[in-house]
């Protein structure tokens, strides 16, 4: 393929193109961007069809117009592609309803070896539905092209020899050869904080951050807003995330009720924020990514922001120039950009550039892609910038001041709850201990009886609570000393406090040990809750009348704890060590004590194992001896 460039400006259009080495050509796609009125331009589209009238020719009004490194803003560029391995399509569709529109035009474009879709639009609005109409039929097909500029009046398109308005314009590129990439660039700043918005209708904002949108615009860029609100539109875009990602928003218009009509549509709770160009970033080098290969394309199309040159303005054709330097290039300055990465996107502030290729041997000559750059004088409207970066200082402040009081209030609700902990904590002791001491003299004097026994059982669980909470209130302030301790006989003991309990539900504690006896420096609190915590867990989860198995076992340098029993498969193994986290709401409980238990491991440095399945579940407690103590275990295990 070759593409040929003009510009027409007040020119016959004979005078400056040679129809003659255009006249055979079968496959002819002529893209026409202009400044110009509709009267102007209406004797070159005819013209341009009685010389060749088998070319498919589209366009729009433009901001201003690119033939290579030159941007011109008054004239008529005329781009004349020859296709010799390929097919083209054209459409066009003035349907109403902008999903359909698109769907129209897709239908009667797409065929299945279509490589791209250059699209223009003159409609004013819903061209995100009209994008979504066109990947509703193909989602793989790129796309690129925009939307028509305001000229003198309403924009347009461009059909063959017709001017269209509120209308789609469209061609399809179909070949197997066709080398099609694309590539786009935004990189203006966000600034402030993000603000979240809280009132939408459709395409209008009507709050942000609980404020009148044009309220919330006066606050940030300062009262004289409505005044120049397009210069507004371009210096300082609001931006909102979307995939993590800021995209630029337009204001159409602004309401009698002060919301704003945008060209989007955006939800409730969507972040947004301020964003505002800087002229180094824009234009950061290198324009044209180092891992994008360009040297064998033919031709590339540029569709640029019209708000992008009104920042630049005469920097803005550095990003032509890149490429520019590699083959011939021309497009436009528009509205809006289509872009198909995945899915097409509609762009605004953005530079896209599509480049083709039917010829995988053509060669060009790579120059350096990087532009060494100025420093900028161009008067920017400091008087808003300074306003918005005043009031986001502001915002700033104010945060950390909200900050610091929920800090403060989180921290005295905080030493409240420790110190009612802490008061709950001793006056329920004294209760406790006398019915625990008075059911006792009872059951001496006239024995059990099952009510009894089920006060006995539930006061046995009020027990390990309390001194859960105990523990828990005390563990930053009291020293818990280490002493020898015979770990075999403190478990026994503890399995027999539990006793009562487990049989209550039919269980029995079943105890095993390869060890005579297992001196082990230890505190006795802390290992108090760790067996506790298990042996009331395995009561309250293990299915009735299974036995619940206590095994101590010595394994080299180490000693294992193992508590299992048959019970439910444990769903969730690591939340079942949070706070608060119980797998049976209907189970009596607050969810602290594994919680507890592995805060106690990770200081003494135990290792948990956990295992569970269906039929039944093991916690196992890794101890590790000293060494003067491997060996004397291992010898009392062999004889």
């Amino acid at each position: 393929m070759k593409t040929f460039n003009y510009n027409i400006s007040n020119k016959n259009i004979n005078n400056i193109i040679q129809f003659d080495k255009f006249m055979d050509k079968e496959n002819l796609l002529i893209q026409v961007f202009t400044s110009k009125s509709e009267d102007q331009l209406k004797p070159i589209l005819v013209e341009l069809s009685n010389k060749l009238p088998n070319a498919a020719i589209i366009g729009c009004s433009t901001f201003s117009q690119i033939i290579d490194e030159n941007i011109y803003s008054t004239d008529t560029i005329i781009s004349i592609s020859i296709f010799e391995k390929s097919t083209l399509n054209i459409s066009f569709s003035d349907n109403t309803d902008a999903y359909e529109n698109g769907k129209d035009l897709s239908y009667n474009l797409i065929t299945s070896n279509t490589k791209l879709l250059i699209l223009f639009s003159s409609r004013s609005s819903d061209n995100e539905d009209f994008l979504r109409g066109i990947n509703s039929i193909s989602n793989d097909v790129i796309i690129c092209g925009g939307v028509a500029s305001k000229n003198e009046a309403t924009p347009f398109i461009i059909f063959n020899n017709q001017i269209l308005k509120n209308s789609t314009v469209g061609v399809s590129i179909n070949s197997n050869d066709l080398i099609v990439k694309n590539d786009y660039r935004f990189n203006w700043s966000s600034i402030g904080i993000e603000h979240k918005v809280t009132k939408v209708n459709d395409n209008k904002i009507l709050e942000i951050s609980n404020l009148k949108t044009l309220e919330f615009y006066k606050k940030y860029l300062g009262k004289d807003y409505e005044k120049s609100f397009e210069n507004h539109n371009t210096f300082f875009p609001l931006l909102v995330k979307i995939n993590n990602e800021f995209k630029a928003i337009k204001v159409l218009k602004i309401e009698q009720d002060g919301s704003f009509l945008i060209d989007k549509k955006l939800k409730i709770n969507d972040k947004v924020k301020f964003g505002f160009g800087n002229k180094d970033k824009l234009l950061k080098e290198p324009i044209i990514s180092e891992y994008t290969d360009y040297s064998n394309m033919e031709s590339f199309f540029i569709f640029s922001s019209e708000d992008r040159i009104k920042f630049l303005t005469t920097s803005a054709n550095k990003e032509n120039v890149a490429y520019s330097s590699i083959t011939n290039t021309s497009g436009m300055f528009c509205s809006y950009q289509f872009f198909h990465n995945q899915k097409t996107k509609l762009l605004s502030h953005c530079f896209t550039v599509i480049s083709l290729s039917e010829n995988i041997n053509h060669n060009n000559k790579k120059s350096n892609n990087k532009l060494i750059h100025n420093n900028y004088s161009d008067e920017i409207n400091f008087k808003t910038l300074t306003h918005l970066m005043e009031q986001s200082s502001y915002d700033y402040k104010e945060q950390s001041v909200n900050l610091e009081v929920e800090k403060f209030n989180s921290q005295m609700l905080l030493t409240s709850q420790k110190i009612f902990l802490r008061h709950a904590v001793h006056e329920t002791n004294t209760p406790i201990s006398v019915i625990m001491s008075n059911v006792e003299l009872y059951e001496m004097q006239y024995g059990k009886n099952q009510y009894l026994t089920n006060i006995e059982v539930a006061l046995k669980n009020i027990f390990n609570i309390y001194d859960d909470l105990s523990y828990l209130v005390k563990k930053d302030k009291v020293e818990y000393p280490k002493k020898d301790m015979d770990i075999i006989d403190f478990i026994r003991a503890r399995i027999e406090f539990f006793t009562t309990s487990a049989l209550q539900i039919g269980s029995k504690f079943v105890f095993s040990t390869n060890a005579q006896s297992l001196i082990y420096k230890f505190n006795e609190t802390k290992l108090q809750r760790i067996i506790d915590n298990n042996l009331t867990n395995a009561i309250k989860y293990t299915n009735d009348n299974s036995n619940i198995y206590v095994n101590i076992f010595l394994d080299e340098n180490k000693f294992i704890i193992d508590i299992s029993s048959s019970s439910l498969y444990i769903q969730s193994p690591i939340r079942v060590f949070k706070e608060y986290y119980r797998e049976e709401s209907s189970k009596q409980g607050f969810g602290l004590g594994l919680s507890l238990v592995k805060k106690i491991c990770d200081e003494e440095n135990i290792k948990i194992i956990l295992d569970s399945n269906e039929y039944f579940t093991s916690f196992k407690y890794l101890f590790t001896l000293e060494k003067k103590w491997i060996f004397y275990y291992l010898k009392m295990m062999w004889c």
